[in-house]
């Protein structure tokens, strides 16, 4: 655990370090690599634990050391490339904590940040799919507040280049989640949409499921008429 000590120093260095130009040598480089050394061991606790479950866990545990240093990243609003910060988005996702990860990640598409060598996708690319990955992958089926999460990426992540089938995994994950606490028809549409950007995606069964769910709707509203 941090004392409020460290946390305020690990922020207002984030801040000096968006402040700073690059190339030119930075004030705060040491605070940074102590950062990234901070991350490599953080990591290498992680990959030691085999259970995804567990590793979640870990992360949720992990993420609050990181927090004044993404508040000072983002608050420095300069853009400079931060891999720290773009894997705090990626382990907010992982846990479930969609707001956080989107907020990074409006900041890093408007400043072009790019993802840490070992991701091997853009940044656009991995919201994209990571958040619709979470989506699917949930028991319950998509609630409102991670549909509208998806929605908020599809929104942030638009014109930006990526993958057919990624973008056709985030419309699938956006039809599934507003059938199930929205508009049918805009369901459809989605589905729609991700099946025309892929045919396999696995969504020809739901359009016409939810097809025949709203052709009977308006038959019991005609015949209740």
């Amino acid at each position: 655990m941090s004392s409020p000590a460290r946390r305020h120093f690990q922020r207002v260095c984030a801040e000096q370090r968006q402040a700073a130009q690059a190339p030119a040598a930075r004030a705060d480089a040491t605070a940074y690599e102590l950062m990234l050394l901070k991350l490599a061991e953080d990591k290498r606790r992680l990959h030691d634990v085999q259970s995804i479950e567990r590793r979640a866990e870990i992360k949720r545990e992990l993420l609050p050391e990181y927090a004044p240093w993404v508040q000072g990243a983002l608050e420095g609003a300069h853009g400079v490339q931060d891999d720290v910060l773009m894997t705090v988005m990626v382990w907010s996702i992982d846990v479930g904590d969609l707001q956080q990860a989107l907020k990074i990640g409006a900041y890093a598409i408007a400043h072009q940040l790019a993802m840490p060598d070992q991701y091997k996708r853009t940044t656009a690319c991995l919201i994209a799919e990571e958040l619709a990955d979470y989506a699917l992958r949930l028991k319950d089926g998509i609630d409102a507040a991670t549909t509208d999460a998806l929605e908020e990426a599809a929104a942030i992540t638009e014109g930006q280049d990526m993958p057919d089938e990624v973008r056709a995994k985030l419309h699938k994950a956006i039809g599934l989640g507003i059938d199930k606490c929205g508009d049918k028809a805009e369901a459809v549409e989605h589905l729609k949409r991700a099946l025309a950007l892929h045919d396999k995606v696995g969504v020809k069964k739901d359009i016409e499921r939810i097809e025949r769910e709203i052709k009977n709707l308006a038959g019991a509203q005609t015949g209740n008429g």
